[in-house]
């Protein structure tokens, strides 16, 4: 099973000094499974300031993996009420990351679903505040279009 989907990817930060920030990004994607395992799969763009980059997502029952190759190397696992600490490469050179998550809430099926994320990251032991990630996957050419 492999398909053609409509992705749409919210992501938001509030610092710790209460600036906040909001990007969303609508793109085509690939959309498989390879046993209880969900795959998203997309090519990044300006918009989103990693260009060259290709963003595959894996949801296996409460753990969501974002992992990037490309312009920018990283893999950032997100299990509620769990810290995951890992490195984030780019062409500037590479740092430590921590990524604890609040809450994550998947609802996936074989036709695409939703995955939402509230996450704090820390980057060299630093926080940078609290953030929150949305997705939705759907089939192209999908009545809900």
């Amino acid at each position: 099973m492999e398909k053609n989907v409509i992705i749409s990817v919210i992501g938001s930060q509030t610092t710790g000094h209460g600036d906040s920030s909001a990007l969303e990004l609508v793109t085509e994607g690939k959309y498989y499974k390879e046993g209880n395992t969900y795959y998203i799969k997309y090519n990044e763009s300006e918009v989103t300031g990693l260009e060259g980059t290709t963003t595959t997502i894996k949801v296996d029952n409460d753990v969501v993996t974002l992992m990037r190759e490309g312009s920018v190397n990283s893999q950032f696992v997100f299990q509620k009420g769990k810290k995951h600490i890992s490195y984030y490469d780019t062409a500037h050179g590479a740092f430590v990351v921590g990524i604890f998550a609040n809450n994550v809430d998947i609802k996936m099926d074989d036709s695409g679903g939703e995955i939402s994320i509230d996450y704090q990251i820390d980057i060299d032991n630093n926080s940078t505040g609290n953030n929150d990630f949305y997705m939705s996957v759907r089939e192209v050419g999908n009545s809900n279009d």
